[in-house]
């Protein structure tokens, strides 16, 4: 129904983002809100639509590529919107892809609520379906968790948003005790962090 939404980003939270266009202001979930900035400049953001019996929602992507392997990766059982938002701000897609075409599970499993069970069903549903679409994709790397705010304002946010992604209190706590003594943005926690938690599996 939509592909893409030119507009300004008014809003970015832990979650998702508002971008408005034509004096509407659309609420889009995406893998890492803060990706984007808001600025007076007119962003464009590639857009899924996702109905289901309870919600209509918007996810929002920065580039094409990163809306295709999502798409893709909601197709297999047992992963959801956010599943895959999770995965998408967590991994880095040219790995998550060869991942699956080299069938590594254990790498797969590192993801939020992926267990084995799924990592395998990805590998079965997806492999040999990513490489020729996927074999130069350059995303960027993003993330999300849920924290009390603190001193630090940017990094309390990466916090929250490495949460609302998934990982658990104890996995970000980690991570947190790392990065207290950094001075970064908020992109940069999240960046940092979530590269902590994947070699913590």
């Amino acid at each position: 129904m939509y592909d893409y939404i030119k507009g300004i980003i008014t809003r970015v939270t832990p979650e998702y983002i508002t971008i408005e266009a034509n004096g509407i202001g659309f609420q889009v979930y995406t893998p890492n809100p803060y990706a984007f900035h808001m600025t007076d400049s007119v962003q464009q953001v590639f857009i899924h639509h996702h109905v289901r019996e309870d919600a209509e929602l918007l996810m929002g992507f920065l580039s094409l590529e990163q809306r295709e392997l999502f798409r893709k990766l909601i197709t297999v059982s047992g992963i959801g919107p956010k599943g895959a938002l999770a995965i998408l701000a967590s991994g880095i897609p040219s790995q998550v892809i060869s991942a699956i075409e080299q069938e590594d599970e254990k790498f797969l499993v590192q993801f939020p609520g992926v267990g084995k069970k799924t990592a395998r069903q990805m590998i079965l549903d997806l492999k040999g379906k990513l490489a020729d679409l996927f074999t130069e994709v350059d995303m960027p790397e993003d993330g999300d968790s849920l924290f009390a705010l603190a001193e630090n304002d940017s990094l309390a946010e990466a916090m929250l948003a490495l949460e609302a992604l998934g990982y658990s209190a104890r996995e970000t706590a980690k991570v947190k005790k790392v990065l207290e003594q950094e001075d970064m943005t908020t992109e940069d926690y999240m960046k940092r962090a979530l590269q902590l938690l994947l070699k913590q599996q």
